[in-house]
């Protein structure tokens, strides 16, 4: 008879700890979008969960992904580093906001070379992700790095595979510096890529991992993922002529003079931005949300994990060498476009 009871008794406990269980997944706030951000929203997550209970099932999987995931309301929100036009957010009912800036960067797989050793322009730059300089010691890079010994070795490119807006991001800069880029090729978050060695990756994770493994490669990848990785990142010339490198502080000079009500949704760019500090791609994340969300209760928690973010997640951004959105815009973002959120 003991043993019977033992064992409803098991039973019951343990269908106990499957609805708990079930209950707590389904308060998880899910998302889906850019790759870029995705260092700084685990993060986040992980300090979020710890203090409140509450997590986060975001999937990286690029903005294209996350801007179709969040138009088929799969997620409470989705993640996007190119951003949406004021048009088509009023015809899907959403609002759009910025949640954290970074930067990215030209990645290089070159042996002998310390990070930052290697200068470029953006010209120069454009020239090489079209093709037209296909080797290392070409005059032209040769002339910007006097006294160097580049290689006789062929560049291959590497870019993403998938919609990007990292890709978006990249192609608008190379666009604003480059004639050639613009007319040929174009911005956006996917395009043709015109180098004979041009590889394809998946996510920046894909971008980072191919251009470790081959040599001679050049990419592109979020800043967070050349640190990470430890990957050897060229000097890039800014608008003001000055030759910079990527962290937090280049970042935050090009994000300095960004007037961000002045776009709908506040969709800024802020590439080939002016100031001798300032590193020539730097970019906002951005979060898509709807004005009248299906899960109302979710919604409104994914609006507590962002101002608990603002408020409590500035120093993990820099550790990342992200750049926080300043109190100013974050008070802006809460009155002007949260207030838009009917999660009521």
């Amino acid at each position: 008879m003991n043993s019977k009871r033992t064992l409803l008794k098991t039973v019951a406990a343990a269908a106990l700890a499957t609805m708990a269980m079930g209950t707590a997944i389904a308060a998880d706030i899910t998302g889906a979008g850019a790759t870029f951000p995705f260092p700084i929203y685990a993060k986040w997550a992980e300090a979020y969960k710890k203090e409140t209970g509450t997590g986060l099932n975001y999937q990286s999987i690029g903005s294209s992904g996350g801007i179709r995931q969040i138009r088929a309301k799969t997620v409470a929100f989705g993640a996007t580093d190119a951003p949406v036009k004021g048009e088509d957010l009023d015809k899907d009912g959403m609002v759009q906001f910025p949640a954290i800036i970074g930067g990215t960067v030209p990645v290089i797989n070159l042996e002998g070379f310390k990070k930052g050793e290697l200068r470029v322009t953006g010209p120069v730059l454009a020239e090489m992700f079209l093709g037209k300089i296909s080797k290392w010691n070409d005059p032209k890079l040769a002339a910007l790095n006097p006294g160097k010994n580049l290689p006789d070795q062929q560049i291959t490119v590497v870019h993403r595979a998938d919609g990007s807006g990292t890709t978006f991001n990249w192609t608008d800069y190379l666009s604003a510096v480059s004639k050639d880029w613009a007319d040929t090729v174009g911005k956006g978050a996917a395009v043709k890529w015109p180098a004979p060695t041009s590889v394809g990756g998946k996510g920046n994770e894909g971008v980072a991992a191919n251009v470790t493994r081959i040599k001679g490669s050049l990419g592109y990848v979020e800043y967070a993922y050349a640190k990470k990785n430890n990957m050897n990142v060229m000097a890039l010339q800014n608008k003001d002529g000055k030759y910079v490198m990527p962290d937090d502080k280049t970042f935050a000079a090009a994000a300095a003079g960004v007037n961000w009500f002045s776009v709908p949704g506040m969709g800024v760019s802020m590439v080939n931005a002016a100031g001798a500090e300032s590193w020539p791609v730097s970019t906002a994340s951005f979060i898509l949300m709807y004005k009248e969300p299906a899960n109302k209760a979710e919604s409104a928690e994914v609006l507590k994990f962002f101002d608990w973010a603002f408020k409590n997640g500035k120093q993990l951004a820099v550790d990342l060498d992200y750049v926080p959105l300043p109190d100013s815009v974050t008070a802006d973002i809460r009155s002007k476009v949260w207030s838009q959120i009917n999660n009521k």
